[in-house]
């Protein structure tokens, strides 16, 4: 990532290749031929040391590259395998985890993504019999990382865009829990092969909520692990720069076809987001809670005095360039 300058970026959000998951094998065999020495030799413990220090390389980049007080967010997921005789679980976030220390990232609540993908019948082992059978893992990690100190926003133009990039009350409520199983995974049919044995894609919502919780419009985010693009969809649709870098060379054209319709997809997204926030006012009426506050914007009413200046970003243009897309904006009337 030696194009992005030193304290430049706001936030990283990205889903790297998972180790010591199968379909990923040949993605860091071909980084380092040496996992693949380690996984014919059924060394699983070698095989995911040597594949975690593919991913250290990224992590060291995305630290370099952040601004003091700038976010790092990495969803990742363990692996249950049989190496050889052995059956056990490789904790790949435990091991980011611990790098990401050595680093100096600051560490901060990390968030469980329960995935709704897995029935309730299904299960590892041998069935009913003590010992033989093993626990499900249905949810992945959602680590949450800061580079240095609190951001200070010091300037009235800092103060101000903060403001306007406010999220609802009762999204935060939903946003800032530290479990989140109203998200589902992201379907990859109809993606060519090579992308997506690639991609970690996780779902839109996951990546719009934290670019929301932890950026402002305007700032710039990153993915080191670009894939199918997801993250970048949603930096267009929250108003904000994004750089992403992927090593397939079949992505770029999937990824340009995805912003295609993003127009649309990133309006209706404010449009929905609007009409929720509504639905919550008529409910809270029901109930008799009275709101103290009104958005300047749109006059409708809010919970507190921080959501008066919210403000959301229409998007009205779109101008391709090579390897490069520029998105142009309007502040939305309601």
């Amino acid at each position: 990532m030696h194009e992005i300058s030193d304290s430049s970026v706001d936030l990283m959000i990205t889903s790297p290749p998972y180790p010591m998951i199968e379909m990923w094998d040949g993605s860091f065999s071909n980084q380092n031929p040496a996992i693949r020495e380690a996984l014919k030799k059924e060394d699983g413990d070698q095989a995911f040391e040597l594949m975690n220090n593919e991913l250290d390389k990224v992590w060291k980049e995305a630290y370099r590259v952040l601004k003091e007080g700038g976010f790092a967010c990495i969803n990742i997921g363990d692996a249950a395998r049989r190496i050889g005789e052995e059956f056990k679980v490789y904790s790949n976030h435990s091991r980011i985890l611990q790098y990401c220390l050595k680093l100096e990232f600051k560490v901060l609540p990390e968030i469980l993504w329960r995935k709704q993908t897995n029935a309730p019948n299904k299960f590892l082992g041998s069935g009913m019999l003590p010992g033989g059978a093993y626990v499900t893992q249905e949810h992945e990690h959602i680590l949450v990382f800061r580079k240095g100190k609190k951001t200070e926003y010091k300037t009235k133009e800092e103060k101000l865009r903060r403001k306007k990039s406010a999220f609802f009350w009762e999204e935060r409520n939903l946003w800032f829990s530290d479990i989140w199983d109203d998200l589902k995974g992201t379907r990859q049919n109809g993606i060519d092969k090579e992308i997506r044995e690639r991609s970690g894609a996780f779902p839109f919502e996951l990546a719009y909520r934290l670019i929301n919780m932890f950026s402002l419009k305007e700032d710039t985010v990153l993915d080191p692990f670009l894939g199918t693009g997801t993250t970048m969809l949603a930096a267009i649709a929250t108003g904000r720069n994004s750089i992403g870098f992927e090593i397939a060379p079949k992505s770029s054209k999937l990824l340009f076809s995805r912003f295609e319709g993003s127009i649309d997809f990133t309006n209706q997204i404010i449009e929905k987001r609007i009409a929720n926030h509504l639905r919550f006012v008529r409910e809270q009426a029901k109930n008799n809670r009275r709101f103290g506050y009104v958005s300047k914007a749109y006059g409708f009413p809010v919970m507190t005095s921080q959501e008066t200046e919210i403000m959301f970003d229409e998007l009205t243009k779109m101008i391709k360039r090579e390897n490069e897309i520029d998105f142009e904006y309007k502040e939305t009337s309601f």
